[in-house]
Formats: C-alpha cells, sequence, structure tokens
C-alpha cells in the first residue's frame, strides 16, 4: 500500500447514503438514525471542513409489519429484505465510488455493511481492508446465532463464513479475514467467540484499550487492516461508545469507549489510515437516545474521521 495520504489526496466530495432499516435487529427505532443524524447537522458540518457534500437521500426499505419475521428462515431473519436493502445499497456505493465520492453510509442496523462491503468490493480492481469498530463481533451465521438477527452476521458474511458463503449478494471479492481488524469488543456470543479466533481477523477488546490505549490499539489495528490492501473501509457501531456517551444505540452494553477515545480513534483513521474508501455510522436510535445526543455525537466522529481538529 502507499503511504499515507495527505488530506488534500482524499476525495472533495462526500455522498451521504441513507439506509433507514432496523430488520436486521429486534428493536425498533434504528430505522430512524439516518434522519436523526441529518437533523444534527452532518452536511453542514463537513461541508465547513471543505467537502463538498452531496445527499443521495434514503434507500426504500420494507416496511416490516408487512413482512413474514422469518422469511422461511427462523435462522436469519427477515433475510430476503435485507437482501433486498443490501443489494440496493452495494449499488448505490459502487456508483458514489466509481464517480470519485467517498461513501457516507447512515444506518440502519448493522446488517447494512454486507451492502456496504459487496459495493466497495464491486468498485474497482484490487483488495480491502476492513476497520470494525463495534462492541459486538459480528461474527455469527445463521447456523450459529442464538437470536437469528442478521445484523450480527455481517461481518461473517462479508468474509464467506456459513451459509451466506454461497449467496451472491453477501460476496466480497477481495476482502479476507486477515485484513479485518476489530476495535471495541465487549460482547460476543460463545460460538461466534470460537468462529473469530479461526478467521484470523485481528481483535482488540476493551481490556486491550484499557491496558495499552486507545492510541496504540487504534493504530495496530489500523496497520493489520492495512497491510498488504489497496484500501480500507470504517464501519463505526455507535454502540462500541458507553451508553453514558451514547444511550440512544439499538444494543447498548456498559463498559464501553469514552467520548474522548471514540474521537482519538477517528481522528488516527484520518491520520493514519491510507485511502478510505467508505465510513459508515450504524445503530443510532433516537427512541431511546436523549436530546439527539447519540447522533450529534455521530455527526463529530464523523467529521473527525474526515479530518475535523481543535486547531
Amino acid at each position: 500500500m502507499s503511504a499515507t495520504p495527505t488530506p488534500e489526496d482524499r476525495p472533495g466530495t462526500v455522498a451521504l447514503l441513507g439506509v433507514p432499516m432496523d430488520l436486521g435487529a429486534d428493536r425498533r427505532g434504528v430505522d430512524m438514525g439516518p434522519s436523526a443524524i441529518r437533523y444534527a447537522g452532518l452536511a453542514d458540518r463537513l461541508e465547513g471542513l471543505g467537502y463538498d457534500c452531496t445527499d443521495e437521500g434514503d434507500l426504500t426499505v420494507p416496511r416490516p409489519e408487512r413482512q413474514d419475521p422469518d422469511g422461511g428462515d427462523p435462522s436469519a431473519k427477515y433475510v430476503d429484505e435485507v437482501e433486498t436493502v443490501c443489494t440496493r445499497l452495494a449499488d448505490s456505493v459502487a456508483a458514489a465510488r466509481e464517480s470519485g465520492r467517498l461513501p457516507l453510509v447512515l444506518g440502519g442496523d448493522h446488517s447494512i455493511a454486507i451492502g456496504t462491503a459487496r459495493g466497495v468490493a464491486r468498485a474497482g480492481p484490487g483488495t480491502t481492508g476492513v476497520l470494525w469498530i463495534d462492541a459486538h463481533a459480528d461474527f455469527n451465521t445463521p447456523e450459529t446465532s442464538p437470536s437469528g438477527n442478521v445484523h450480527g452476521m455481517p461481518l461473517a458474511a462479508t468474509v464467506g463464513l456459513g451459509s451466506f458463503a454461497d449467496r451472491e449478494w453477501t460476496a466480497a471479492p477481495g476482502i479476507a479475514a486477515e485484513n479485518v481488524a476489530l476495535v471495541g469488543l465487549r460482547s460476543v456470543d460463545d460460538r461466534e467467540s470460537a468462529s473469530v479466533r479461526e478467521s484470523g481477523a485481528a481483535t482488540y477488546t476493551m481490556s486491550d484499550i484499557d491496558e495499552r490505549g486507545i492510541a496504540a490499539v487504534t493504530r495496530e489495528a489500523i496497520a493489520v487492516a492495512s497491510a498488504g490492501v489497496d484500501r480500507l473501509y470504517v464501519s463505526l457501531d455507535m454502540d462500541v461508545l458507553d451508553p453514558d456517551e451514547a444511550p440512544g444505540v439499538g444494543t447498548p452494553v456498559r463498559g464501553g469507549m469514552t467520548y474522548r477515545e471514540a474521537h482519538t480513534a477517528m481522528e488516527l483513521v484520518h491520520s493514519e489510515a491510507p485511502d478510505v474508501c467508505a465510513l459508515e455510522l450504524v445503530e443510532v436510535n433516537p427512541v431511546l437516545d436523549r436530546e439527539n445526543r447519540t447522533a450529534e455525537l455521530a455527526c463529530e466522529l464523523a467529521a473527525s474521521a474526515l479530518g475535523e481538529r481543535v486547531l
């Protein structure tokens, strides 16, 4: 991979892609996440950093009230609807990339990452690393998931594990587990844990952050995910933060990152991650939020990842 680019080398235009979906989760509300993030002023903030910001609007998502939750497969609830949305998202992400814009995907639950990853992989030749910042590993498969919720499966699907490996809509060529780094883990299912260990992905728990510090962990994670690849896709689940910092998330877990730790991680994405090809913000749930606090924090973190600094 080439040396870390300067801000001037990065895309000058950001394409906002809203995906108001909560079909991959078992709690309603994250479908309103894209609207909450926009309302918090994301476009204005990025334009203040010198980016041209184009808002592509929201993808159409089937309403869960009109769907069969099992979709014929209780091990992967609403899987047909998730496939439809992720296929549309992959098209939108690929189109943004091909036109020289940076896709900034606003979720929605984390199952949408299947579409983001596939879109990035389709947009050009070469390989892609993944920096996955999340309280959860999202490494379940339909065979291991205790809930059947697809938002716990996107990373496994992306690297081709389980029954999702044979499905065209989940395939993300050029993304391999050895170039995946997970940061902030603190809630991993037992069978999922075995899959993560066997996959070869790099993992950094909150205990690692406590012991080594967020800067050292993030630098190492970026280096692992970027080693030998052509670009880096960054997916930020807002539940990586402690619920005291980000109360409005789909699946809160105590003991997460502080406000400053999250900003430090995003600042390092900007300063040390070469060729970021997509940024994703997921699992903002305004129903559980307080005064849009979590959506505002999501805007701040996106701005840090794209170059905002104190001085």
